[in-house]
């Protein structure tokens, strides 16, 4: 039974959910609270993310139509509220993106193999719905042939159009027209956490620069341009603190809330009402660990604590090679030896995100930070599990990029 289904059926659960909050020291002890759960290292899961065309014509836009009938009785109620959305046939539920982007969210399994083995075969049914329907997944993590429109009409989509427009062109891209791979892991006991989510932060440019997959208009990862230009207070790096656990509560108690959620189509989207204004009385109705919560939904920072750390800084890769940095960053984060190491190597570069999005490894202080890191993950990569004709894959795969990156 998953969490949502236990809220649903439990009155005590549906209670705590919607208890008020009363002041920010209260808030901000709760998202500490739920971003950061504490435990050993175990579990690996992914979120993959494809554009989707149609094969005879990438230009052609998609239709809520097409896609209906090409995904049948797994297309998620977003698309089409009658359908039973069943999971794909390894157990991964399939989600899709306003623009049509199709998502396949890996259960977390303990093994790297396993988790392979998972998306593999979702994967492969994945793309064989498709095909049977005339479409295609792209190799790119941006769509190079169409205008960023939105296809799905729900209540969250439109309020963060709404919200986002005006900002610039970089959020519908964002929602619409990008494709990303998010890998994510376990915080780590108390006492290596904040050492475990500064490393993840710290790698961000370096495994962007490496695995850059969405070239345009002179950026490597015109992705992550768009990502971080849609609305910096929610989608900016998280600085790199001493006290990662309180910064972050901060940081989601001063964010503009997105949208409040309401019964009708159309949510209220409050202009530049911080959460922080909210459990001040600037709202009629105070605000509710429930809100607090869908809040915590609406932040989109490259790393995202989520009571596990959701890593959100990689292009979607071509193929099967979306193993090579999951590989790469669980074996990093799988010893307090690597951990330190990965913090000597890319301390340095760790706010380099927009050279590494417009520059990839062409930066030489990134190439350098990356062949440290590229060596620290081969070493390690057999203590993983992940098998000897995948760890071989992946290693090959590291000396392709590496070899890509010098002159």
């Amino acid at each position: 039974m998953n969490a949502l289904s236990q809220t649903s059926c439990n009155p005590r659960i549906v209670e705590s959910a919607r208890r008020r909050l009363g002041d920010r020291v209260e808030a901000e002890a709760y998202v500490a609270s739920v971003c950061f759960k504490h435990g050993p290292p175990r579990l690996v899961g992914v979120e993959l993310e494809w554009v989707v065309h149609h094969e005879d014509d990438p230009r052609r836009p998609l239709d809520r139509h097409s896609l209906t009938a090409a995904l049948g009785p797994y297309a998620p109620r977003t698309l089409n509220e009658d359908s039973p959305a069943l999971p794909l046939p390894a157990g991964s539920p399939l989600t899709l993106e306003p623009g049509g982007q199709v998502e396949i969210s890996a259960l977390p399994q303990t093994s790297l193999g396993r988790l392979f083995d998972v998306v593999t075969a979702d994967l492969t049914f994945l793309r064989d719905l498709l095909a049977a329907g005339g479409l295609v997944l792209g190799d790119r993590a941006a769509d190079r042939h169409r205008p960023p429109r939105r296809l799905l009409d729900t209540p969250r989509y439109a309020a963060m159009e709404q919200v986002f427009e005006p900002i610039g062109p970089h959020g519908l891209t964002m929602m619409c027209a990008t494709a990303g791979l998010q890998v994510c892991l376990d915080a780590g006991e108390p006492d290596a956490a904040a050492d475990r989510f500064t490393a993840v932060c710290a790698l961000g440019p370096v495994l962007v620069a490496a695995f850059a997959n969405s070239p345009g208009e002179g950026w490597a990862s015109s992705r992550l341009r768009s990502v971080l230009a849609t609305d910096p207070p929610r989608s900016a790096p998280s600085p790199i603190v001493a006290d990662p656990v309180g910064r972050w509560a901060r940081r989601v108690v001063d964010t503009p809330v997105l949208c409040v959620r309401g019964p009708g189509a159309r949510w209220a989207t409050p202009r530049d009402m911080t959460f922080a204004d909210w459990l001040a009385g600037a709202w009629p109705e105070p605000p509710t660990t429930d809100d607090l919560d869908y809040h915590l939904s609406t932040m989109f920072p490259p790393v995202r604590p989520h009571g596990y750390l959701e890593v959100r800084y990689l292009d979607a890769q071509r193929g099967d090679s979306w193993l090579t940095p999951v590989a790469l960053l669980t074996a990093l984060l799988a010893s307090p030896d690597t951990v330190d190491a990965v913090l000597d190597a890319c301390l340095p570069v760790g706010d380099r995100w927009l050279t590494a999005a417009r520059q990839g490894l062409a930066d030489p202080d990134l190439a350098r930070a990356a062949a440290t890191v590229f060596d620290l993950g081969a070493r390690a990569l057999p203590r993983t599990g992940l098998g000897h004709d995948l760890t071989a894959s992946v290693l090959a795969d590291l000396d392709r990029v590496q070899r890509r990156s010098t002159p």
